[in-house]
């Protein structure tokens, strides 16, 4: 059984944001799977998405620090080319990519902040994650 079905993120600006995720989020292997004037889902089958944006219009309000979400990477590459589109796309650095040892001696991660403010992360971790590339 999964816990999640899926998880949404309003944006005040859906063309903007879907640009965005489209480009970051190809290099783990996700892609736009579901869209429509007001929203953006994302996944790995049509039609089946586990990660969407929701276009509002007003009062979207960006949780503070402690809140972020992470998306699996394959490799380490992935993570290094999910932070390169992401800073190509309006997205902005919040702590870089590569080894993060304070969340372990396998952590490869990249943080950044998505063009609402949002704090996103793609990461691969665990014993083989730096052989692996």
């Amino acid at each position: 059984m999964h816990m999640l079905h899926h998880l949404s993120l309003a944006t005040t600006g859906l063309k903007r944001s879907s640009a965005f995720y489209d480009a970051a989020l190809a290099p783990q292997g996700y892609r736009r799977v579901c869209s429509h004037d007001t929203f953006a889902g994302y996944g790995v089958k049509d039609n089946q998405d586990k990660f969407a944006l929701k276009l509002i219009t007003e009062g979207a309000t960006i949780p503070s620090e402690g809140t972020h979400l992470a998306f699996s990477a394959p490799n380490c590459k992935a993570v290094d080319e999910f932070y390169a589109e992401a800073m190509k796309h309006g997205g902005t650095d919040n702590g870089g990519f590569g080894v993060h040892s304070e969340y372990g001696p396998n952590y490869y991660a990249a943080f950044v902040f998505d063009p609402d403010g949002y704090r996103i992360e793609a990461v691969i971790c665990g014993p083989a994650t730096l052989s692996e590339d």
